[in-house]
């Protein structure tokens, strides 16, 4: 289902910077009434000012600032037509990241969707229609080397968002995902050198992502791919499953050449 902006009452998580502080300014453009959370006080205030929106700072997260946020948002927007999950971590590392870089991916990436679900569904089903918007990641359908809770908790929020549309669509419900590969955020820039080698080239801005977040919302399609090319790697990924994992492996064999100098 299509979602007309105008007028709209939205929520963007992780709306101080990068990808959410575009999708707020693209948003407000098309009329919507925004409630903008982060952690970054400053940055959220300034993004919020800038779109006529409303700052919430504090953790998107948690299951108390969850309810806080949802809370807060339908006092200024009445009832939230839009939720944009779109607050994320990336921390590196494999099986040997700490428990602490474990928990936190988990809580952040897959934890605050399920919460925010659980806030809004009563209310959407009641209604007959609510949106959920996702930031999920390329790494969700394909993987993100150099970083395993990542990728893993990647995984876990294109789950949550596919179980979501499988289950709800029939109500009104309607679930996007939003999976970029490279975006010049503050993110890939922590990456370094290895991130550059795997997505570099291929960066895009996070204003590209906003505009083709919209031409989704207009069209309503389940997967929204910044990155059109990464169909055809989440296709290979399930139909030559052995090709798609030497190809990933061989990429993995240059960023160790890149990061042993």
């Amino acid at each position: 289902m299509s979602l007309d902006l105008s007028g709209a009452g939205v929520v963007i998580t992780g709306g101080g910077g990068g990808i959410g502080a575009a999708l707020a300014r693209v948003f407000a453009a098309e009329g919507a009434r925004l409630v903008l959370a982060d952690l970054e006080v400053s940055d959220l205030e300034a993004v919020a000012a800038e779109v006529g929106g409303v700052a919430v700072a504090g953790d998107a997260a948690s299951e108390k600032g969850v309810r806080r946020l949802v809370a807060r948002a339908r006092e200024e927007l009445g009832e939230i037509d839009l939720f944009c999950a779109n607050a994320g971590v990336a921390r590196p590392g494999g099986p040997d990241a700490p428990e602490d870089v474990w928990a936190l991916s988990w809580e952040v990436n897959v934890m605050a969707h399920v919460r925010a679900a659980r806030e809004l569904l009563p209310g959407w089903l009641a209604r007959g229609r609510g949106h959920f918007l996702a930031t999920v990641s390329a790494a969700g359908l394909l993987t993100n080397l150099g970083s395993a809770p990542y990728s893993v908790t990647k995984h876990g929020a294109l789950a949550f968002a596919e179980w979501l549309s499988a289950t709800y669509r029939h109500r009104g419900i309607t679930v996007q995902a939003v999976c970029p590969q490279g975006v010049r955020t503050r993110m890939l820039a922590d990456t370094g050198a290895a991130g550059e080698l795997i997505m570099g080239a291929s960066a895009i801005e996070p204003d590209q992502v906003a505009h083709t977040v919209l031409e989704g919302l207009r069209d309503g399609r389940f997967l929204i791919l910044p990155h059109p090319e990464v169909a055809g790697y989440y296709a290979t990924r399930a139909t030559e499953n052995e090709r798609w994992l030497a190809g990933m492996n061989k990429l993995q064999r240059k960023i160790e050449q890149v990061e042993g100098g």
